[in-house]
């Protein structure tokens, strides 16, 4: 009887920390679409607001990373616990560092919409779709780490060269402008560093996924291929 009650503690701290990590997934979601926002509408207070809420995440990683230290040394977690724990302490840093790109990108939204710099040529690029697509990663890849969801994880993994290829879309923009007029040169330079901050979210998110699959399936699926991923998921062992 008390090893059953040890087992449902248990069970209840790895569900609270479980709780946790999409709390903090479901703020950076928000932190992005308010950074793409402040960026393209020239929102200021928008993107001051995006740097203050970073405190908030990097608290979080802070405090679930406590938490699943405690439970590994009052536990002891063995097999699926235990990947469980690891996947989590390398799905908050992964959503850490995406915190970290949605502040970059609210950076830029105050330096290129200064009033000096908007003396510059406007550059019509707009990141909204590119940041659309990562941000519809990051919730796949929350929602397969809430269900245990191997085929989703998967799923994101391909999603990852959508995303890659809207990338490349708007730097061939961006160097057609800077060719055409040296004086949209430094505009477009920061819109780049504000692309490549959505592309490398689109890269947090595949790893989040990668995570997943190993967390389901037993099997780390980084660095290799599309196919082996496939037959990884589809695998019963």
């Amino acid at each position: 009887m008390h090893q059953e009650h040890i087992a449902k503690q248990f069970d209840v701290e790895l569900e609270n920390v479980r709780a946790k990590v999409l709390r903090m997934g479901g703020l950076i979601e928000e932190q992005i679409e308010s950074a793409v926002n402040a960026l393209q509408d020239g929102n200021v207070s928008l993107a001051r607001q995006v740097i203050e809420t970073d405190r908030r995440i990097n608290g979080l990683e802070v405090s679930i990373d406590e938490d699943c230290t405690h439970i590994i040394a009052r536990r002891q977690p063995a097999a699926g616990d235990l990947r469980l724990i690891l996947a989590i302490i390398k799905t908050i840093t992964d959503l850490e560092r995406i915190g970290d790109e949605a502040k970059k990108m609210a950076r830029m939204a105050i330096l290129l919409h200064d009033s000096d710099r908007l003396l510059q040529p406007h550059l019509p690029v707009d990141l909204r779709h590119a940041a659309h697509l990562a941000v519809q990663m990051l919730g796949h890849s929350l929602d397969a780490f809430a269900r245990l969801d191997a085929t989703t994880a998967a799923q994101v993994l391909r999603d990852d060269r959508d995303v890659d290829e809207s990338f490349r879309g708007i730097l061939r923009q961006l160097i057609t402008f800077m060719m055409e007029d040296p004086r949209t040169i430094s505009n477009a330079i920061d819109i780049l560093f504000a692309a490549k901050a959505v592309e490398r979210i689109g890269d947090h998110a595949k790893n989040m996924a990668e995570y997943v699959i190993y967390l389901v399936k037993g099997k780390d699926v980084r660095h290799t291929s599309m196919e082996e991923v496939e037959r990884t998921v589809i695998s019963d062992y």
